[in-house]
């Protein structure tokens, strides 16, 4: 049993990496924060010490995670540690990108243009809307009855 026990641990245990020399930037979405690290490299990606296909397990959030990379076609040059805490994983995976963008164009300044121009850079401010009082979400009224 404890050889099971200590795969178990060392699948879940956080990876330490060096990221000496890298350009660091922050990227937020919804209430996520992402602090992002990027290093020349081979083109792995960690986020909270985990590999990222493990940490974003949905496709759909696999894909945004990379397209800042894919679109200005440095995918394999960079090596890209991030931290990420708040809100859910799509929020997450946009601060991400926005942190990675952003890091981007401090590594290389010739990648703005592209990255600027798909929208990378800038940060989505749409938050969620509070609820109203009288109301039964933040506009969605209760249902009326004529009779």
């Amino acid at each position: 049993m404890e050889t099971t026990e200590s795969n178990i641990k060392s699948t879940t245990k956080k990876i330490k990496l060096d990221f000496k020399d890298s350009n660091y930037a922050t990227g937020r979405r919804k209430k996520s924060i992402a602090r992002v690290w990027i290093k020349k490299g081979t083109g792995k990606i960690y986020v909270n010490g985990k590999d990222m296909n493990l940490y974003f397990k949905r496709p759909v959030h696999q894909l945004i995670v990379t397209r800042p990379l894919e679109e200005t076609k440095v995918i394999n040059d960079f090596d890209v540690k991030c931290h990420v805490k708040g809100g859910g994983l799509s929020g997450q995976a946009g601060a991400v990108i926005h942190g990675l963008s952003r890091a981007l164009v401090q590594a290389d300044p010739n990648l703005k243009k592209t990255l600027k121009k798909n929208k990378f850079t800038t940060r989505d401010s749409r938050k969620v809307e509070r609820k109203k009082y009288g109301l039964r979400k933040a506009r969605r009224s209760f249902q009326f009855s004529k009779r």
